[in-house]
């Protein structure tokens, strides 16, 4: 049995991660940010993006076919080639960064991730320009595909360029799936060439995919009964908590 699967305290951090992972899909945007740092506790930071990347594939596909009609070509044109950019920039800091460095940054991306979504969901502001310009996009582009390829966290970055927009309501949810699951694909040739496909890996994303879809179901049904505010907050503030850890690990 591959190690990965036989180890119980993988398949308890991978199964709160990839919950996390569904529950966003099913209507707590951003939460599933937590999943890849979560998971880098118990393995190695590009190991931990590596198993969660196939089950952010298949779970685009509900996305991007429920909304396929509704999306704006303007950005995904403008944007998409930043990403490509960004990924690789991403691929080259983890194939020469130590797997300390990675730590690092994955928790600094993690902590900033936290500060911002507490800070905006306290009511603060993040500057951006009320129509920005198209070098923006682009660049805001870059920063989402480095982001996203270290630790599938390319929403912030998007948003900041996207929001200000105002886009229809289903124009805009159709735009970032297509975007994501975009991006997602594009990162595939950068986890092959980092050797991060392997037999435990896979096998540990199949095994845990399941268990995604299940609490995608989950979070449509708590998306109705919960408290938004305090789940988010507690959410983003173990995001903090476990981005100080990475880092804490990183320097050790």
């Amino acid at each position: 049995m591959p190690p990965l699967i036989s180890d119980p305290w993988f398949l308890a951090i991978g199964a709160i991660a990839v919950i996390l992972l569904g529950i966003s899909k099913g209507g707590f945007a951003g939460v599933g940010a937590l999943g890849t740092p979560l998971l880098a506790l118990v393995v190695g930071p590009v190991q931990a993006a590596a198993i969660v990347l196939p089950i952010l594939i298949v779970q685009d596909v509900v996305g991007v076919w429920a909304f396929r009609k509704s999306w704006d070509g303007r950005i995904l044109a403008l944007m998409l080639p930043g990403a490509v950019i960004g990924i690789a920039l991403a691929y080259g800091f983890a194939a020469r960064l130590p797997e300390a460095g990675m730590q690092i940054l994955l928790g600094l991306i993690s902590i900033l991730f936290a500060l911002r979504s507490l800070w905006l969901q306290r009511g603060g502001r993040v500057p951006a320009p009320a129509d920005p310009p198209r070098w923006f996009g682009f660049l805001m582009g870059i920063v989402s595909g480095v982001t996203s390829q270290i630790a599938h966290a390319g929403q912030p970055p998007f948003q900041i360029y996207v929001l200000p927009r105002r886009l229809p309501r289903d124009v805009l949810v159709g735009t970032t799936a297509i975007f994501f699951a975009a991006v997602n694909w594009i990162k595939v040739p950068a986890y092959l060439a980092l050797g991060q496909f392997t037999r435990a890996h896979l096998i540990a994303s199949a095994v845990l995919m399941p268990l995604a879809f299940a609490s995608t179901l989950a979070g449509v049904w708590l998306v109705r009964r919960v408290d938004a505010d305090r789940f988010y907050g507690l959410i983003y503030w173990l995001m903090l908590l476990v981005g100080l850890k990475l880092i804490y690990d990183g320097l050790a």
